[in-house]
């Protein structure tokens, strides 16, 4: 079970289904590599699958499917023997994989605490639609930039350095 808290609320989710993992996986696959490692791309980044992350005076407790941080922001995800499970420091992207359990929360509370607290750029991904969705967030509304199907090669911010080939995300 994934467990959350938003906006106060406990929200309780079965794991991923196998189309939400599949495509977790294949993303965080094509974007660690070139981003994270720096192997045919600009390196710069932490990405972290499903990071706890905590927000606010409450705190809000979101796990988002993928995220990332400039690594000017965070020079050490893995901080010391003292450190806590979770980030307390917002990522730069996050990235929601949608399905029918969580699509109403991606798409409402936890975008609204991403906005919030400043989080740049947000995906969502819906493996059955086979869509990419890019939204940046200007003047602390989610803006969305672009939309991508299928096998579209696509450059998509803040990865942009890298062309990704959908068909690659939606490959079983």
């Amino acid at each position: 079970m994934v467990a959350e808290i938003l906006d106060g609320e406990l929200h309780v989710s079965p794991r991923p289904a196998r189309p939400h993992a599949n495509v977790a996986s294949n993303l965080g696959g094509l974007i660690t590599v070139p981003f994270k490692l720096g192997r045919g791309g600009p390196g710069g980044w932490v990405i972290i699958v499903e990071p706890e992350l905590h927000f606010g005076p409450r705190p809000d407790k979101l796990v988002p499917d993928l995220a990332g941080w400039r690594r000017e922001r965070l020079p050490d995800a893995l901080g010391g023997d003292d450190a806590p499970a979770h980030y307390d420091l917002a990522p730069d992207w996050v990235c929601e994989i949608l399905s029918e359990r969580t699509r109403q929360r991606d798409k409402g509370p936890k975008q609204r605490i991403y906005a919030r607290e400043g989080v740049r750029h947000m995906w969502h991904v819906d493996p059955l639609a086979r869509t990419l969705d890019i939204f940046r967030l200007q003047e602390s509304q989610w803006l969305l930039v672009d939309s991508f199907a299928e096998d579209q090669r696509v450059r998509a911010e803040p990865f942009e350095a890298i062309e990704l080939e959908l068909e690659l995300l939606w490959s079983k």
